[in-house]
């Protein structure tokens, strides 16, 4: 359930603890930004009668009147007297700037979980502790360090200082900021909570988020769907996908990160962009505010040079957009506004018709846009800075930066400009239209890739009823559970002697396969014989199995028809942040080899696992390519449903695979097994194709 963060975000009352003439310190910084506003704000000092020349109070108890949010601004040590003093007096919300907390040791976190709790139970909230501040432009709160320019972007940050590296980027770049959230230590409000705000904020139309820790990731992803719905995109920033970012996270907030992969996935499912800077993060912004979508990939390329258009062109086509040629009916229409020279069959170029008439850009633009043969406009060059030849040029040059602007607000099609004087007095007029405006064509493009990508998120499914948790997970009773789930396996009998090896084979249906149980790499070992046609061939197997590895028991297979198939391996983990993860892939003994494979959080149902095998890059081995049959399709994606849901009501389950999984054109059927528990499993392993046990 959504928590109401009003008095968060908009409080009638805001105290200081900690507040004070000392410049080098936060309760400064903070208390001087607090006292800007309209809102009454208490200065909290036991040790001083007055702090920036106002009265303080030793302590709320004694104020006497309400407060809706304090702000805790003291060392570690005393953090847990000002909490208790806040809720005697009634607050109910608060901002823990002190550090030293969860972030600094196990006894830290005790000390944070203990106080979360009695703050939670107290039916107040608490951001932080370890953060930056809090700020709405939209009610004139201003409870941070430092200032953010005011925009419609709602920022969610767990470093302050990634913050503010965003910050000023957003300034060069024309982004600013409606709320600003510094997300901390997360002791009680996480990253879902200030999106779930955000999402319903009128104020906000794109949410911005750095984050190391997602705490509920499930969460965060029903958030950032909702907020994707509500017209809000999520711009995620987040660290994990090398070891070394990730022990960074670790060491300084105390989180546990994610591993990249599932943090792709879970934006996949949310509809969430995923950037992996902060200028990333600000130039996609930029094209986000956009209040329209991009229907299609026909692009046209408007500039002002050549060259330029040349290198746009390339850059557009290399992202795969289309730049087509234009119809003699559009390519007339340009030219009515361009001198002879212009090229106009796409890239159009004006060929100097800037200098001569700087109103051609918005007549052009207007063309461009309004024609059926275009979906979207890169506009790139030189303008915004005609100003430089003449003050006549100058104030044209403004005047069609303005038209431009008249021209992408009222048709329904986006417009992205770059151009080398991106700090212009033009260029801001753009910006400040919702144009976005980039320095570099690479980064103008990117972002239009990153904007015509863009598709309806599907959210995470929810999570089945647990079942009943496994025990024993040995090769035999892993395919027996998965079996009797659903999953497709070859007919199969353990044994442990020569005996039993002779009384059951005959049941089977030649050729044979044997398996040496108990060696996860039994295939690199010599470990799995195949193709046995007959008795004398198996027991022949069997005795030198035993002389290699003498394994402790064998599983004796029947063997699958392998003509027209591709194996693939189908597997996942469960993730403690985002629950069930599955991957498919290109399986067998290759699969670290290729590494081709595509993860997805869980459960999937059959249409979802179709998609996510069709989105392999060895698909076309999948779909018959040169003439191979086509497999299955069906039945594998019921394979990989089947396992998705036997893994999501498991989560005791820390790694499960089948691999290989003989897809053919007449079905799919698994022939290995491996299930491992999560206190079977090596704190180490990460969510990956390794080679496991293979057919």
């Amino acid at each position: 359930m959504s928590r109401d963060l009003t008095t968060l975000f908009d409080p009638k009352s805001v105290a200081i603890i900690g507040a004070t003439d000392d410049t080098s310190k936060y309760g400064n910084w903070i208390a001087i930004r607090a006292l800007r506003g309209a809102r009454p704000v208490h200065l909290v000092n036991p040790r001083r009668s007055t702090v920036l020349g106002r009265p303080t109070v030793p302590d709320l108890r004694t104020l006497g009147e309400p407060v809706d949010l304090a702000v805790i601004a003291v060392n570690a040590s005393r953090f847990e007297d000002a909490v208790d003093d806040a809720l005697v007096a009634g607050v109910t919300a608060l901002v823990g700037i002190s550090a030293g907390l969860g972030e600094a040791g196990a006894e830290g976190r005790i000390r944070q979980e203990r106080l979360a709790e009695r703050i939670r139970g107290a039916g107040a909230s608490l951001l932080g502790p370890n953060c930056l501040g809090v700020l709405d432009h939209t009610t004139g709160l201003e409870l941070t360090s430092n200032d953010l320019p005011a925009g419609r972007v709602a920022l969610i940050s767990q470093s302050g200082n990634i913050a503010l590296e965003i910050a000023e980027l957003g300034a060069d770049h024309g982004v600013g900021f409606s709320r600003f959230a510094s997300l901390g230590n997360q002791a009680d409000l996480e990253v879902a909570d200030l999106v779930e705000a955000c999402a319903l904020h009128e104020g906000t139309d794109a949410i911005a988020v750095y984050a190391e820790d997602f705490r509920d990731g499930r969460r965060f992803i029903a958030a950032a769907t909702e907020a994707a719905r509500l017209g809000k995109p999520v711009v995620l920033l987040a660290v994990g996908r090398g070891s070394a970012s990730a022990r960074g996270a670790a060491s300084h907030t105390g989180a546990m990160v994610s591993s990249g992969v599932v943090v792709e996935a879970a934006c996949r499912a949310a509809g969430v962009e995923l950037v992996s800077t902060p200028t990333q993060l600000v130039h996609l912004l930029q094209g986000l505010a956009l209040p329209r979508t991009v229907r299609g990939r026909a692009v046209a390329v408007f500039a002002d040079g050549g060259g330029q258009a040349s290198v746009a062109s390339d850059c557009v086509e290399d992202a795969g957009m289309a730049v087509e040629e234009f119809s003699s009916t559009l390519r007339v229409a340009v030219a009515a506004d361009l001198p002879p020279a212009a090229g106009l069959s796409n890239p159009v170029d004006v060929a100097g018709g800037g200098e001569q008439d700087i109103g051609c850009f918005p007549r052009v633009l207007a063309t461009l846009t309004g024609s059926a043969e275009v979906d979207t406009v890169v506009m790139t060059g030189y303008f915004g800075g005609y100003g430089g030849y003449s003050p006549e040029l100058g104030a044209g040059e403004l005047e069609a930066a303005h038209r431009i602007a008249e021209v992408v607000g009222a048709g329904d099609k986006p417009v992205v400009v770059q151009t080398m004087n991106h700090r212009s007095a033009a260029a801001d007029i753009l910006r400040a239209a919702r144009v976005p405006v980039y320095r570099s064509i690479e980064d103008a493009v990117w972002t239009l890739r990153r904007i015509v990508a863009r598709s309806v998120p599907a959210g995470a499914a929810p999570l089945p009823p647990a079942a009943a948790p496994l025990i024993d997970t040995g090769y035999m009773q892993a395919r027996r559970v998965l079996a009797e789930a659903g999953l497709p396996f070859v007919e199969a009998v353990e044994v442990t002697s020569r005996e039993q090896l002779l009384a059951t084979s005959p049941a089977l249906r030649y050729p044979l396969v044997l398996k040496a149980l108990g060696d996860e790499h039994k295939s690199d070992r010599g470990g799995v014989v195949l193709g046995l046609p007959d008795a004398g061939a198996v027991l022949a197997a069997y005795d030198g199995l035993q002389v290699r590895l003498a394994p402790p028991a064998v599983s004796v297979e029947e063997m699958a028809d392998l003509t027209g198939a591709v194996e693939l391996i189908v597997g996942g983990r469960w993730d403690p942040r985002f629950g069930p993860v599955v991957l498919v892939g290109l399986g067998g003994v290759y699969t670290e080899v290729l590494r081709d494979v595509r993860c997805a959080l869980g459960p999937l149902d059959a249409v979802a696992a179709r998609r996510l095998l069709l989105d392999l890059r060895g698909a076309p081995l999948l779909t018959g390519a040169r003439g191979r049959p086509p497999i299955d399709l069906d039945a594998a994606a019921d394979v990989v449903a089947c396992l998705s849901t036997f893994a999501a009501a498991h989560p005791e389950i820390a790694e499960i695979e089948c691999n290989p999984v003989a897809a053919g054109p007449s079905g799919a059927v698994c022939l290995d097994a491996r299930i491992v528990l999560a206190d079977q499993q090596d704190p180490s392993a990460e969510l990956k194709p390794e080679q496991k046990e293979q057919d």
